[in-house]
């Protein structure tokens, strides 16, 4: 065919594929409903009198609402120009706060969200244009893939250098995954034709919903604006979090639809190949093509995960760890509800080497992965519905039966939960006294407590936590730590979640007359703020451990100070409790030693060599667009993958001797035929994702290891826990 009539009938059906997409965009009119302002005023009174952060936000901080929803419509900096910032808050910075706490008017929003949607217009039109050229990938060229720190590009020019760089690094994504450079430009073609459509599918409703959204997270990272639709979907989703694959899923800035949470007793969690902050590119049903869902709205790819009981769904996955975006994995998921014989509380014996020759040392180990109550609707008849505290209750009576010498809790996955199992866990180990102290936003405080006088456990007594221990993992982990019961050990810190939200219907606070409106949406807002004992907040900086253990999970963003606004850590005077944090003459030894097999065991050696590889690709912001070099790091990545995962494999053989302790329903569960699905997670946050079978806990051993030492440091106590002492782990 003649190269000008290719070129020419490339160039034509362009136009027209082009055409077609957008024609297929439903009529909006974008502006500002009499419903909207009502919701609007509304909002902004709501955030001045209910949000526990009310006075966070000054009338001169509103222009930068402006930025926020720019960010929130283009979180890589890829479509938005700095003059369009700046044009932006000239016109409507100074009259915003005039426009929604008076007028309710949000009309920037539309005028905006229109600028946007011409620009990515014009980008897309430009993308098809580049794609049928030829692409080289042997210049010495890299490229930033997350780009939601930077600012948007300063002119057309260099958009268009940064778009020229993104297409390429776009398709080595493929290239690198052995597909032709044309399959890549089909997936390409494909991506973008679909991002356009979902634009099409952008109601006012969802713009309202961003918006709003970028005002609310002005006050604080958890607050939320919902439209009607999303209020009406939001306990559906709710109740559905319990039936598909079991996960709590979020978009992040870069526009990838993230794993926040992942529910405990799921099909996620029991596969052992989903993490909390992997994410998922693409969602595949059975029988059909993957569907890529990157930039996709989060609600129509939670319908997508979902379906039916039973039926099967393949989720593309990029690991949170991978080096390189092509590193993706594909995961296979039956969908079903959760079962809480799963999810519940789990315990181990492990034999710790004794000083004498042959001699052994049983430690238990309780595996808890939230704070739950048994009692959910969709509970199935064989699932027994007991707390999370009751669970924990039966098994330490089991591991005392067996004679354990000191026992440590797990939480290093216990994302949090029923703030009143928190507390039940905690009298499991104290006399009585304050655990936790709430305070409201208009400064109120109350203080919750164990009352129950009976002890499950006053022997010595340990907690294992992480980045992912959150909110009552929090809690319980501070108080018994205030208390100088429990040596805390793990991650420099936990999550720092030490806030709590209320969703509040918009249409219970509209003025009256106008409370038969329609649907309204609803705001979920801060209303409550967590505190200790002894008056420290768990908010930010979460719970610092006694003996810090080194991990990954320090080098991952994760925990509440890595989202933007996050409300202070601070502190209230302490609640009336006895007891007090333990002694560091009594601390010291057991750091000073773990320290010391930190810097000298081989397994600490293996942690490290696996800390520091993540930690240099984290550090790596750009990546090579040159094929052979980007080959090169994929090979050298695999290679040093599978060293570690043969070296994890080696020392997992010096895996002390262990036994399960079950519960009874568990057992009886088992034996009329209904045992869960086993579960290959151990816990260990810093483990391979395809080594979770090897089961070789660098943490848990460590923590074993500091019991042992504690034991033999206090040989000569016999503290009782009903009466709190500096020295919490002695011999029973």
């Amino acid at each position: 065919m003649n190269p000008r009539l290719r070129s020419f009938l490339t160039s034509t059906f362009l136009v027209f594929s082009l055409t077609a997409i957008l024609s297929a965009a439903p009529d909006r009119e974008l502006k500002t409903t009499p419903l909207m302002r009502l919701e609007t005023r509304t909002l902004v009174q709501m955030l001045e009198h209910f949000h526990y952060n009310k006075d966070g936000v000054s009338p001169t901080e509103y222009a930068d609402i402006v930025t926020r929803y720019m960010e929130e419509l283009d979180p890589q900096r890829l479509f938005f120009l700095q003059t369009d910032e700046q044009a932006f808050r000239r016109q409507y910075g100074p009259r915003l706060e005039t426009d929604l706490a008076y007028l309710g008017n949000i009309d920037a929003a539309f005028d905006i969200y229109k600028v946007y949607e011409q620009r990515v217009q014009a980008r897309i039109s430009w993308i098809f244009e580049q794609l049928p050229g030829s692409f080289e990938f042997t210049a010495d060229e890299s490229y930033t893939p997350d780009r939601s720190k930077s600012p948007f590009p300063a002119s057309a020019a260099d958009a268009d250098d940064l778009w020229r760089k993104r297409l390429k690094y776009e398709m080595l994504h493929d290239v690198v995954a052995k597909k032709t450079v044309d399959e890549a430009k089909t997936t390409l073609r494909k991506r973008y034709e679909r991002m356009l459509k979902n634009m099409g599918d952008t109601e006012t409703s969802d713009i309202q919903e961003t918006f709003l959204t970028s005002l609310t997270r002005m006050y604080d990272p958890h607050s939320d604006y919902f439209s009607a639709d999303t209020y009406q979907d939001f306990s559906i989703q709710m109740k559905l979090s319990l039936v598909g694959i079991g996960a709590v899923l979020g978009i992040e800035e870069d526009g990838y639809c993230i794993v926040r949470e992942v529910v405990a007793g799921g099909p996620a969690f029991t596969s052992g190949q989903i993490k909390v902050n992997d994410k998922i590119v693409a969602v595949q049903q059975e029988g059909a093509e993957p569907i890529e869902v990157i930039g996709m709205k989060l609600r129509r790819i939670v319908d997508m995960i979902r379906g039916a009981k039973g039926t099967k769904v393949t989720l593309t996955v990029l690991p949170r760890d991978a080096s390189d975006a092509s590193q993706t994995k594909q995961v296979h998921i039956v969908r079903d509800v959760i079962k809480l014989n799963s999810a519940r509380a789990s315990a181990t014996i492990y034999e710790l080497p004794g000083a004498n020759t042959g001699e052994t040392i049983p430690v238990g180990v309780i595996a808890l992965h939230s704070f739950y109550d048994g009692s959910p609707e969709d509970a199935a008849p064989e699932d027994v519905r007991n707390t999370a505290s009751q669970d924990v209750a039966e098994l330490v009576a089991k591991l005392k039966t067996e004679g354990i010498k000191a026992l440590v809790i797990d939480l290093r996955r216990n994302g949090g939960g029923l703030l009143t199992e928190a507390v039940n866990l905690t009298g499991l180990f104290i006399k009585t006294g304050p655990v936790v102290q709430e305070r409201d936003f208009q400064g109120q405080v109350s203080v919750d407590s164990d009352t129950d006088s009976n002890i499950a456990y006053d022997g010595p007594l340990a907690v294992l936590t992480s980045r992912f221990s959150a909110s009552a993992s929090e809690i319980f982990a501070g108080a018994l730590q205030n208390y100088g019961r429990a040596v805390i050990i793990g991650d420099s810190s936990t999550h720092g979640k030490g806030t709590v939200q209320a969703v509040l219907e918009m249409k219970n606070f509209l003025p009256r007359l106008s409370q038969d409106v329609g649907n309204t949406g609803a705001a979920k807002l801060t209303v409550r703020k967590f505190y200790l004992p002894n008056g420290a907040s768990t908010q930010k900086k979460g719970v610092t451990p006694d003996i810090t253990l080194p991990s990954i999970d320090d080098f991952l963003p994760i925990g509440e100070g890595t989202l933007p606004r996050a409300l202070v850590w601070d502190e209230i005077s302490p609640s009336a409790f006895t007891g007090k944090a333990l002694d560091q003459t009594f601390v010291q030894p057991l750091l000073e030693a773990s320290r010391g097999r930190q810097d000298s065991l081989e397994e600490f050696v293996y942690l490290k060599k696996n800390i520091d590889w993540f930690r240099e690709k984290q550090e790596q912001k750009t990546v090579s667009l040159n094929l052979d070099q980007r080959l090169a790091t994929k090979q050298a990545d695999e290679e040093f993958k599978k060293a570690m995962k043969a070296e994890a494999e080696r020392l997992a053989q010096n895996n002390y001797v262990s036994r399960e302790i079950k519960l009874d329903s568990v057992i009886k569960a088992e034996a009329a035929g209904l045992a869960p699905a086993p579960n290959l997670d151990e816990g260990d946050t810093d483990a391979e994702e395809d080594d979770a079978r090897a089961k070789f806990d660098v943490h848990l051993r460590e923590t074993l290891r500091v019991v042992g030492d504690a034991l033999r440091l206090d040989s000569g106590s016999l503290i009782s826990a009903e009466t709190p002492s500096p020295v919490a782990l002695h011999k029973g």
